[in-house]
């Protein structure tokens, strides 16, 4: 299974827990190497009455804001898997989903407890307005 398809069995999780207001947030993380690029952090949006989706990048020395569509956001984040990602954590109410590579690029995806108590205020506030 290519890293395409398994992130986008992961990314299912992170559509389901918008949907049913469980989401908290979602980070990328654990770099190959000493990279520029160190982290991106998703959280959801509303822009127009539309839930969309924030990635934030932190590099070392500064950190830029994009704006995606929830569709648009998964092939965007599918790109940095591998390079220069290794994990990525969907933290959700329910559960924590993390999606690893390992050295030889293999991939798993584990289910751990909840790190989170309470989902995202902006999806809850769109989910209530709905």
């Amino acid at each position: 299974m290519s890293f395409t398809e398994s992130f986008s069995d992961f990314y299912n999780h992170v559509k389901a827990s918008l949907a049913d207001g469980t989401f908290a947030k979602l980070t990328m993380a654990k770099t190959i190497g000493n990279t520029d690029l160190m982290n991106i952090y998703v959280r959801p949006i509303v822009e127009e009455g539309i839930l969309k989706m924030e990635l934030k990048y932190k590099f070392q020395q500064e950190e830029i804001i994009e704006i995606h569509t929830i569709d648009n956001a998964r092939d965007t984040l599918v790109s940095y898997i591998n390079n220069p990602f290794l994990s990525a954590i969907l933290f959700t109410t329910q559960f924590d989903l993390t999606y690893k590579l390992n050295k030889k690029r293999a991939v798993s995806i584990t289910e751990k407890a909840n790190t989170f108590g309470n989902a995202n205020e902006i999806l809850l506030d769109y989910l209530a307005s709905k």
